[in-house]
């Protein structure tokens, strides 16, 4: 029986569809205040693939601190589906320009990355098969 997305999912991708996208580095990219609405969105892509920018407060901080020159990215990519529906293994990855850490001798881009089993109702699957 295939799973049917909660009312979060729903809503979450409906403000994802009513956000202005942002051309940036080739993609079209989604503001978004977190990666959730990008998970999900990929979770449902053809491509498995979602990609976004970080907004909010913190992001700003974030950008402030390092003095970088670009937004925060965020991409999401699927990695492996899963037998129960709406679940795959996704590499989410946060990345940066021009960040400049104490301990470096120059700006630079800066990556971060995880992996996170995850499904359209927000928990993991349950099993990995």
């Amino acid at each position: 029986m295939p799973m049917k997305p909660t009312a979060f999912a729903h809503a979450t991708l409906l403000l994802a569809a009513l956000v202005p996208s942002v051309q940036a580095d080739g993609l079209v990219r989604t503001p978004v205040p977190d990666p959730r609405p990008l998970m999900l969105a990929a979770l449902q892509a053809s491509d498995g693939q979602a990609h976004g920018m970080l907004t909010g407060d913190i992001a700003d901080a974030i950008t402030r601190r390092f003095n970088a020159s670009s937004p925060i990215y965020v991409d999401v990519a699927t990695e492996r589906r899963y037998a129960q529906p709406g679940c795959a293994r996704l590499k989410v990855t946060f990345w940066q320009e021009g960040v400049q850490l104490p301990s470096s001798d120059g700006p630079r881009r800066q990556t971060v990355e995880f992996g996170i089993n995850y499904c359209l109702d927000g928990r993991p699957p349950r099993s990995l098969g």
